[in-house]
């Protein structure tokens, strides 16, 4: 097991002694950082743009229309692909609808990210 460190700044009260941060490797787990919006920490909220989240949206709703457009496609298929002449559903059939489940569901999770954005936009205005 190793862990690159490297001396830290001064610890707030320590007298000048420095704190070992651990830069990368597969050292000790550390715990979870406390929140400290206050002093610039990363664990703040995240506010997206108002292209970003009508993009985000739109980016859902086309994915809910392809996607469901596609399923209804293949499962309507005659060419062979997706049946085969017992009627059951062959490998291309399973494959290709494990990845459209896939790609709604992300699309869905995009695009309810979206929807929130522009939801907190409205509210955020509304307020003035």
């Amino acid at each position: 097991m190793w862990m690159w460190t490297w001396r830290g700044p001064p610890v707030a009260g320590s007298a000048g002694r420095s704190r070992d941060v651990s830069v990368y490797g597969p050292g000790p787990a550390s715990a979870p950082r406390r929140r400290r919006p206050e002093n610039g920490g990363d664990t703040g909220l995240m506010k997206l743009s108002r292209p970003v989240s009508w993009f985000l949206l739109a980016f859902g709703v086309w994915s809910w229309f392809i996607w469901i457009t596609f399923v209804k496609n293949l499962w309507k298929d005659g060419s062979g692909l997706a049946f085969d002449d017992a009627g059951d559903p062959t490998t291309y059939f399973w494959v290709h609808l494990l990845l459209a489940v896939t790609s709604f569901l992300l699309g869905t999770a995009v695009g309810v990210i979206g929807l929130r954005g522009v939801r907190a936009l409205r509210r955020e205005r509304s307020r003035g």
